[in-house]
């Protein structure tokens, strides 16, 4: 636990202290997918942020207990699996195994668990049954409801009014509820649809239900931080609280905290409009590194607006950071002594502190970024094109241990330095419609003509190449590298 940590709290709706229930430890519960298809963008957002702050609380010295939970029951999962004649379980199977293949693809941490709901059908009946049995919820012709107006705190997350959401007639009226706000705990399953038997008859649990219960068994009735994207604070968090206090006569969660959503060129993504990208799309198309670099780059708390002028924009700022950490490694690598330089040495300590600073002060990861930057710059201005010292090999070495430490937090920068480099370089030339082989042909012409002494021609080749915004690199034995101007 550590008291210099701000993090905003969605219900109080400004940053405080964290501070865990128990000194040392952090419970933390995160939303996860409904299995039924392959995720879009938007739903790695949270995954990549709550990855990164589970790093950051274990960097400051906690343990954390960190579940994200899979919806393996579940209207379209049901509808999915009645369209491709496959049961339940083989749909949600099929696309938990999808998203972990994503995941894994994301070279971010797992969990340390990923509970099923139909795993947890015995603790959500058990759970349903304490809210009935304490007046707080009601059968009606198979189904279980829970009664809002049992529960006064009801909106406080949301911010949400009852009688508003009542005069804008946001809910269907049913006859089988006592308030038309009522929600579902159980319905009852019909056909040959999935369900469990129960005290009110065969049925599957509501959607809200699912996470309180999980939550409640595998973290106890009082956790630190439960989690999520904006879009679930009304109604699946607001409902979790209603039945989890009301359950437990506890505070559910200490805080809550959310991350915001995706956009393509200013567009909400939807069906209607066609902008729906999926994760593994974009990532084959470009990189998981890419991809990351995206979402951390912009606060959890902001809207990200995805297009190509973005993508591209972070495709350059990878290749300036990558460029210098292979140079750092080649230098790192030479056979120069290592002399300890006491002003390298204060400027990582600074470093260091500003980013603590930045992370401390509710994850300002654009915050991070520019030091990233800034220590990019610093290094360009003495490494680049210079003779190599013991000093500038001590810098070397540091960047190198600041972006395995602070890079490895973010889930970012520990890709092979020089390979990582050309696939980036690759896929600049494709945005400008550069042709790799018409490079290479360059390259060897030009290597013809020093030989041959034709130093005109070889300069000639070496300025038509700039125009196309590459540049030649002559190394002392002989070759010529080249990289796209940034």
């Amino acid at each position: 636990m550590n008291n210099s940590l701000k993090l905003f709290n969605s219900l109080g709706k400004k940053k405080e202290s964290f501070i865990t229930n128990e000194k040392g430890k952090v419970s933390m519960y995160v939303c996860g997918p409904t299995v039924y298809d392959l995720l879009h963008i938007g739903n790695f957002r949270g995954p990549i942020f709550f990855n990164f702050l589970r790093n950051w609380l274990e960097h400051l010295g906690d343990e954390v207990n960190y579940i994200y939970n899979y919806t393996d029951i579940d209207d379209k999962i049901i509808n999915k699996s009645k369209q491709e004649k496959k049961t339940t379980k083989e749909i949600s199977e099929k696309y938990i195994k999808e998203f972990e293949r994503d995941y894994k693809s994301l070279k971010i941490k797992n969990p340390s668990f990923s509970p099923r709901c139909t795993d947890h059908i015995e603790d959500i009946v058990s759970f349903i049954t304490d809210l009935i049995d304490k007046g707080f919820a009601y059968p009606s012709k198979g189904s279980v409801f829970f009664s809002i107006d049992k529960f006064k705190g009801y909106g406080k997350l949301s911010g949400k009014n009852t009688t508003d959401l009542l005069a804008g007639h946001r809910v269907k009226v049913n006859d089988d509820k006592n308030n038309p706000l009522d929600f579902v705990l159980w319905k009852p399953s019909f056909d040959d649809d999935p369900g469990w038997d129960s005290p009110w008859g065969f049925g599957r649990p509501g959607w809200h239900i699912e996470c309180s219960a999980m939550s409640k068994k595998i973290l106890g009735s009082k956790i630190d931080i439960h989690g999520g994207g904006v879009d679930l604070l009304f109604p699946h968090h607001e409902n979790e609280i209603a039945q989890s206090e009301c359950c437990s006569s506890t505070t559910f969660a200490n805080f809550w905290v959310h991350n915001n959503l995706i956009n393509f060129d200013n567009q909400k993504m939807s069906k209607s409009i066609g902008n729906i990208i999926k994760g593994r799309d974009f990532i084959n198309e470009y990189n998981p590194e890419i991809f990351k670099f995206l979402i951390l780059s912009v606060h959890y708390r902001s809207i990200l607006n995805f297009n190509k002028k973005l993508i591209n924009q972070t495709i350059v700022n990878l290749i300036k950071i990558y460029s210098a950490l292979s140079l750092a490694e080649r230098i790192s690598n030479s056979k120069v002594e290592i002399i300890k330089s006491k002003e390298y040495k204060n400027d990582f300590d600074v470093y260091s502190k500003k980013v603590s600073d930045f992370i401390n002060n509710d994850f300002n990861t654009p915050g991070f970024f520019s030091i990233i930057f800034e220590i990019i710059r610093k290094f360009n201005l003495v490494g680049v094109n210079k003779k190599v010292t013991g000093e500038l090999k001590y810098f070397s070495i540091s960047i190198l241990d600041f972006f395995k430490k602070y890079g490895g937090l973010l889930g970012l920068f520990q890709e092979p330095k020089s390979s990582f480099l050309e696939d980036l370089n690759l896929l600049i030339l494709n945005s400008r419609k550069i042709n790799l082989e018409d490079i290479e042909k360059a390259i060897i012409k030009r290597d013809k003509a020093r030989k041959e002494k034709d130093y005109n021609l070889s300069d000639e080749i070496r300025d038509s190449l700039a125009n196309e915004g590459i540049d030649l690199n002559d190394n002392p034995d002989g070759s010529t590298g080249w990289s796209v101007q940034v």
